[in-house]
């Protein structure tokens, strides 16, 4: 896009101007070329750490910048060719892996100029400021917490102007939002302090402790990854076993996870009422209506069965317009009323729909087969099913819209 590009053109161009015309390097080339490589170095392995999130059309990536030290030590213009050659480092990288995004070299000059730009002002402020800080407790950390905080906003704000020009930003409070609450102050303060440490061992050209201080927040950053990682993975996990799991016109469970739950179930000695549920004559909605209504009528069937359930309860979509409930955590008498109000409950709700243009409102019931035991205490839970399917079935027998009843306790017939 050519709004973008010329406006990460101008950063880069503006981060130019600013570099040569500041003071040069503020140390002789030799010690330059030293810290140039010790920072590339750590920032090249950090680099494969970094934890990236998608805004819209556009990747931004969260990792601790180590370029607040480095300006601080070296000026603008050494931060300016540290970033040119970092960012291009990271751009033919991403080329030559194919992970490169279309916008890669705009969004390359976008960074140089961002960060220079943004550390640059903090360069300027910390000279500025420094001497007067000096006097309060901690006032070169004070200070350079805030000098964090400041880059942090600027560059949020440059940002924004990106999803301004992509057409992203859906409203001021999405602005904001992203400049004053993408990171935390912890966040801030970790960059702050670590980028305090450096400065401090690089006037006093401690290069163990320097190279220390890389290395442990290299191990830490990486324990964090690591772990941020195995919990993606674990949701992801997660995700795809609950999409194994769900049925997808009623988003309840399916099939799938009911053979599953009756082997875990009959490892227990529970006392349980399982239900099998079916639509009355659902064959004439769809064939007086159409698929789509018989869906909505199906999905409203699902919502209903589900609307009283508790945490121990499970439902699952067994059939075509059959459900399953398992009941737990009740008594007999408990379970029994408790279906007798589901039924009452299909029996006087209607569901609405849309066919031909018209909006309907059907009315329909639905047939109830229940058998309450002790889990295996006489027969399995698959077996258990079939009986509670067969009473269904019996309730079908005996007019529909109604429960029948076995209490495999006593093993005596209810209707």
């Amino acid at each position: 896009m050519l709004k973008t590009w010329v406006y990460d053109t101008s950063l880069f161009f503006t981060a130019l101007v600013i570099a040569v015309s500041s003071s040069g390097l503020l140390v002789d080339t030799t010690m330059f070329i030293k810290v140039l490589l010790v920072f590339l170095f750590f920032s090249s392995l950090y680099f494969r750490i970094r934890v990236y999130f998608r805004n819209g059309s556009t990747n931004i990536d969260h990792g601790i910048s180590y370029n607040l030290s480095l300006v601080l030590f070296t000026g603008p213009l050494g931060l300016f060719i540290y970033e040119t050659i970092y960012r291009f480092i990271v751009y033919f990288y991403r080329r030559w892996t194919k992970t490169d995004d279309p916008s890669e070299l705009s969004d390359t000059f976008y960074n140089i100029g961002c960060f220079v730009i943004t550390n640059s002002i903090a360069y300027l402020l910390f000279q500025h400021f420094y001497v007067s800080f000096q006097t309060f407790p901690f006032g070169l950390w004070i200070l350079l917490f805030l000098l964090v905080c400041l880059s942090s906003y600027l560059s949020g704000t440059f940002m924004v102007i990106v999803f301004i020009l992509l057409g992203e930003l859906k409203s001021f409070k999405e602005g904001y939002n992203f400049i004053f609450k993408g990171i935390s102050l912890l966040d801030y303060g970790k960059v702050a302090i670590t980028n305090g440490l450096l400065f401090i061992f690089l006037q006093d050209g401690q290069w163990e402790m320097l190279i220390s201080v890389f290395i442990l927040n290299y191990i830490v950053s990486l324990s964090f990854y690591s772990k941020s990682q195995s919990t993606q993975n674990k949701l992801e996990r997660d995700q795809f076993e609950q999409m194994a799991y769900t049925d997808f016109l009623t988003n309840v469970f399916n099939r799938t996870f009911m053979d599953k739950k009756m082997a875990e179930l009959n490892q227990t000695e529970e006392y349980i009422g399982i239900v099998v549920a079916d639509i009355d004559k659902f064959k004439r909605i769809n064939d007086s209506y159409n698929h789509a209504v018989g869906d909505k009528v199906i999905q409203h069937f699902a919502a209903t069965l589900k609307s009283n359930l508790s945490e121990h309860d499970f439902l699952f979509r067994s059939g075509g317009e059959e459900f399953t409930l398992f009941l737990r955590k009740r008594n007999f008498e408990q379970t029994v009323d408790f279906v007798n109000e589901i039924l009452n409950r299909v029996e006087e709700n209607s569901v609405n729909v849309e066919y031909n243009e018209e909006n309907f409102s059907i009315s329909y019931t639905a047939s109830f087969g229940l058998y309450f035991y002790k889990v295996n205490q006489h027969i399995s839970v698959e077996k258990a099913y079939i009986q509670a399917d067969q009473q269904m079935l019996h309730s079908k027998q005996l007019g529909r819209n109604r429960v029948s009843v076995i209490n495999g306790l006593i093993m005596t017939e209810v209707v």
